[in-house]
């Protein structure tokens, strides 16, 4: 499917209107019952937190918005997925390689249409949580 087909079968015309003025979203917040395992692992990647509060908290500035991660109670997420968007495909499959090269799994890189054509660069990180990697083309 090209993407002018995909827009026709899936982009509702004329659009919708928004119901409020949205400036856009602050991030994702996880929660980790393992979360010493989880801040080691996002951390490997992703370098020191960039945010610190108490033993529970910590946050990585990525882009223009947050991903953070806090002590949970019961279980991993593993119904959600958390969405890097990168500058290029390359750039896109090395923060793939770097987060299955400390015990993420993951499929090859794909070309795919979401929303955009994209470059798509997905991961499981080892608790189960659904990491979506990609590049518009």
């Amino acid at each position: 499917m090209d993407y002018q087909d995909y827009r026709k079968s899936f982009f509702v015309e004329p659009q919708p209107p928004q119901r409020f003025d949205y400036r856009g979203l602050l991030g994702i917040t996880i929660f980790f019952q393992n979360y010493p395992e989880a801040i080691t692992y996002y951390s490997s990647v992703l370098g020191e937190p960039a945010y610190v509060e108490g033993k529970g908290t910590r946050g990585w500035r990525i882009g223009q918005t947050w991903l953070t991660l806090l002590q949970g109670r019961s279980g991993n997420p593993t119904n959600v997925e958390i969405a890097f968007v990168m500058d290029t495909p390359k750039e896109a499959e090395r923060l793939q390689q770097a987060f299955i090269a400390v015990g993420g799994k993951g499929e090859e890189p794909s070309d795919q249409l979401m929303y955009i054509p994209i470059r798509s660069c997905p991961v499981t990180d080892p608790f189960g949580t659904q990491i979506m990697i990609y590049s518009p083309l």
